[in-house]
């Protein structure tokens, strides 16, 4: 195989893994739930489009404009297919947070995000390349969560799998008891 291939099969493979340790036994349920991710469904899909997108990142653009309750973010390409894959990511990651069907549960900041998915509203426009989302809670607390996902995930799109495999904390005050 040539060095290039070894390469991006590895950091496949490795990122696989993490986001497998993701899910970890439960599919990605909440801790202390069991069902080897039949509560998880469109699992693999999820993950597929991700991956793709942080092979892609260099041809993803993304500004993200902090409000007192939230973001607003766009995230677009102008390469078709990838343009095509922020509109089936964006909102099957919205569906994830409303029906509590949690990724990256080894995550600190994604963990506790996905606690506190009842206190976010969130409305996609879907772009003619990508999507326009506000993202806001009337808890402070869960905004300040917001605003420190909309920054993890402007570093996946700096960065791609790099940013992927690490862990990001919950921002002071962000955490709630």
């Amino acid at each position: 195989m040539k060095r290039h291939t070894v390469f991006r099969w590895a950091a496949g493979l490795a990122l696989m893994t993490a986001v497998g340790l993701t899910v970890g036994p439960a599919g990605g349920q909440p801790p202390g739930k069991k069902g080897g991710g039949k509560g998880n469904p469109d699992l693999k899909a999820d993950q597929a489009t991700f991956h793709y997108l942080l092979e892609h990142h260099k041809d993803i653009r993304r500004t993200v404009k902090k409000l007192d309750a939230g973001v607003e973010t766009t995230t677009e390409s102008d390469v078709a297919d990838v343009a095509k894959k922020i509109h089936e990511h964006v909102p099957a990651m919205y569906e994830r947070m409303k029906a509590n069907r949690p990724l990256r549960v080894w995550d600190p900041l994604f963990a506790e995000l996905f606690r506190h998915a009842d206190k976010v509203k969130m409305a996609v426009e879907k772009t003619a390349k990508g999507v326009k989302v506000t993202e806001t809670s009337d808890d402070p607390a869960v905004a300040r969560l917001i605003q420190a996902h909309a920054d993890v995930v402007s570093r996946f799109v700096e960065t791609g799998f790099a940013e992927a495999h690490k862990e990001h904390p919950v921002p002071d005050g962000g955490k709630k008891k």
